[in-house]
């Protein structure tokens, strides 16, 4: 076998070599990544992205559930975003809030995101709303629910610093204050700040 002949099986041999591993690699950083649908303005699915780069500042619209909570008093339950996290740290916040994955529905993202952040096994929720949410980096298409049954409220601390119910006086004093977010002010100001808010139609 030629010298000429060696060399080239060598290089093709390196090349496979370099391809395996890059699809490798890639196979991994895809698995590891968290898909989200991206949707038109009416909430349709038009396809997908990574969660890294829906936040990237590309500001794809794609779908968030927002559950509230409240008491026998009125009282509306906030929790305190934990300090891990990349948006809003340690400000106050929906009860619950979190993406819909790809291939996930609205209903089971609920659901999925209430047992997550305040270990809800049991969840009763009518929708109130849908609006589009656009933030520094991002834009979202929100779901607001309203709590009407559940179970005890077990807060996750890997997901949230701390929960607690507010009376809506208290939430009239953190208005124009940097500790909440501005999701929750929007949600609250438009539908929450003068009681129970209308309903549309029970979906869980």
């Amino acid at each position: 076998m030629s010298t000429l002949v060696i060399v080239i099986i060598s290089v093709a041999a390196f090349i496979a070599i370099i391809v395996l591993v890059a699809w490798l690699y890639l196979r991994a950083w895809n698995a590891r990544q968290e898909w989200l649908p991206v949707v038109d303005e009416k909430g349709e699915i038009i396809g997908k992205a990574t969660r890294d780069y829906c936040h990237s500042g590309k500001r794809l619209l794609h779908p968030v559930v927002h559950l509230h909570i409240t008491n026998s008093n009125g009282d509306i339950l906030l929790q305190k975003r934990s300090m891990n996290k990349t948006l809003l740290p340690g400000k106050w916040d929906t009860a619950v809030g979190g993406h819909v994955i790809d291939g996930e529905s609205v209903e089971d993202a609920l659901v999925r995101e209430s047992l997550e952040e305040l270990g809800i096994n049991r969840l009763r929720a009518r929708f109130l709303t849908s609006y589009v949410w656009e933030g520094a980096d991002e834009r979202e298409f929100i779901y607001v629910f309203l709590c009407t049954d559940r179970d005890e409220i077990t807060p996750n601390p890997a997901e949230v610093d701390e929960v607690r119910f507010w009376s809506r006086e208290d939430i009239e004093k953190l208005t124009n204050t940097p500790q909440i977010t501005p999701n929750f002010l929007r949600e609250y100001t438009m539908y929450l700040r003068k009681g129970a808010a209308s309903v549309k139609k029970t979906l869980l």
